[in-house]
Formats: structure tokens, sequence, C-alpha cells
């Protein structure tokens, strides 16, 4: 159901629309127990001198300016610093899709059209499907302003959520591989066997294909328990820490890529020798014959004699 209804404005144009959601959390929800006879732990707000309850109707906010030190921010406050865009999505400007990062991306949304606009926004979403452009607009939601990008996708537009600037962490301060790839003595035969990989690992995108398989088997361990336990179960043991994977050495490359690609082709009907490399000779699995059977018994022959 729609948890905000408004106008979509662009220009001089106004199209009434509603905001769904547009994604299904599916996260399973632990709650936590007390070990010793499995019920449930309660969260208590309590004042932090007293150490007595404190009721919702007596809890307001504040910001810590310093440590100790609070500013009340109350509701009113904070509305009266909100713009006044409660009732629409302004867009501000389009800009190319491409240019957008991915880690701008955050939240999902669809809008819905309401009624008799169906021909505004028909007209704003094949738009920006031809000239390959997404609306940059504002919105604020209860108290809070966001930052959103209006995306046709096929019959839908959609409002994805972004994040400002000052929200991401500056790749600059990481220390990521930086420069030619040179430098990481990264040979055209290796790019040319990871292309070759990537090409034959390529396919149409098909997310009904992809499940959650942790969700999946927690669900059914869950079902099993509730069956033969009757939904009680005893506290498990820590799991082992997996061991970190090691990371794979410019050594191993070429011989990962080779098998890589070696078990998406098929089993080869004969090895060859790799670039710059002479073929290694291929041992026999069973015993030589003759002279190495006769050799005993020459020398048997000479003790005799001797």
């Amino acid at each position: 159901r729609p948890i905000w209804s408004g106008t979509l404005s662009f220009g001089l144009l106004n199209v009434p629309v509603s905001l769904v959601t547009g994604e299904r959390r599916s996260d399973l929800s632990f709650r936590m127990l007390d070990g010793r006879d499995h019920n449930p732990i309660k969260y208590l707000r309590v004042n932090a001198e007293t150490g007595e309850e404190v009721e919702w109707k007596d809890i307001v906010k504040a910001y810590e300016y310093e440590k100790g030190e609070f500013v009340v921010i109350d509701e009113e406050d904070i509305k009266a610093a909100a713009p006044e865009r409660h009732e629409s999505i302004d867009v501000e400007a389009f800009v190319d899709a491409s240019a957008i990062g991915v880690r701008f991306y955050d939240k999902p949304y669809v809008l819905t059209p309401g009624k008799k606009s169906e021909k505004g926004y028909v007209l704003l979403r094949e738009t920006l499907a031809r000239t390959g452009k997404v609306g940059i607009a504002r919105v604020v939601l209860r108290t809070k302003e966001y930052l959103a990008a209006v995306i046709p996708e096929g019959d839908a537009l959609v409002l994805m959520f972004l994040r400002f600037a000052d929200e991401l962490v500056d790749l600059d301060d990481l220390a990521l591989p930086r420069g030619d790839i040179d430098r990481y003595r990264i040979t055209k035969k290796e790019m040319d066997m990871a292309a070759e990989l990537i090409d034959s690992m390529s396919t149409d995108w098909k997310p009904d294909e992809y499940h959650d398989d942790l969700r999946e088997r927690l669900l059914t361990l869950v079902e099993a328990r509730v069956k033969e336990e009757g939904g009680t179960t005893a506290p498990g043991e820590p799991s082992a820490k997996a061991a970190e994977p090691a990371a794979t050495n410019v050594v191993d490359f070429m011989a990962l890529l080779e098998k890589s690609l070696a078990s998406r082709r098929g089993p080869k009907k004969k090895a060859e020798p790799s670039e710059g490399r002479p073929a290694a000779k291929k041992k026999s699995a069973t015993p030589k014959k003759g002279p190495a059977k006769t050799r005993p018994r020459k020398t048997a022959k000479k003790r005799e004699s001797a």
C-alpha cells in the first residue's frame, strides 16, 4: 500500500503520484533468550543515573554536542527546519544515468500514477527512457529530507533514494592499487584469458534464479527443530571460525585461469604445452619390459663364475 502521496513535479508539470516500497525484507528475525530457561529477553529504557525505567511519553530527543552536554530538539523544531517539500517530489535536474556511481544508490521505491494522471506519468517515463536520463529530485518523508533519482524501469517510474556525497567514504583515503596495470606485472595473455573466462561465464540477468540459500537452509532447520523438539532447542556449540582464504599470488594466476577456462570449455583432447615452456615428458604408468628384468640374472652369473 502507498506510504506517501503527493505530486511529482518537473518544470511546470505536476503529476499526482503515490509512493510504494520497492523491496520486501526477508531477513530472519531472531529473538534473544535466557540460556537457562529459554525465556525471552526484554529491553528496558532506564535512566542512566537512577536506573529507573522511563516511559515513552517522558522521552525527548537531544543532540550531544559535547561529552555529557545535550541540546533538546523537539518534533516542532524538526518540522520547522524541514523544507516545504512534504507533498511533492521536486525534480531539480536531469543527468545521464551512467553518471551516478553505484555507491550512491540506497533504497528503491516505486511511483504509481494518481487518477487521471497516466499521461504525464507515461510522458516522463518514455522521455527518460529514450534520452538515457534520470531525474535528480528531493523529497521529505516524515521529518527527513532525501536525495533521490527518478528512473524508468519497464512500465514503472522508480524512485531510488540516493546517498549524499558526504555520506560516502572518500576513495582517495583508502589504500587502493593505483597506477598503470604494468606496475602489477599483468601480462597481455593474463588479460586475454581473464576476458575469455568472463565471456564464457556471461549470461542474461535472471534475478529469479538467485535465492538466499542461507535463509532457506535456516528455515528448513527451524521447521525440523519444531517437528522434532516442539520448538525447544538447546544452546548450540560455537562453530569453528572459518579460515580466511589466502590471497591468490601472481604465480598462481595463469594456472587458475587455465583451469577455470578448461572447466568452461570441457575436457581437452590433448594437453598442449604453455607458451614459452617445454612440454614435460609423459611418464609411463607400467614398468618397462626387456633389459630391466634380465639384469639381475646376468649379475648372478658373473658372481658364480667369480
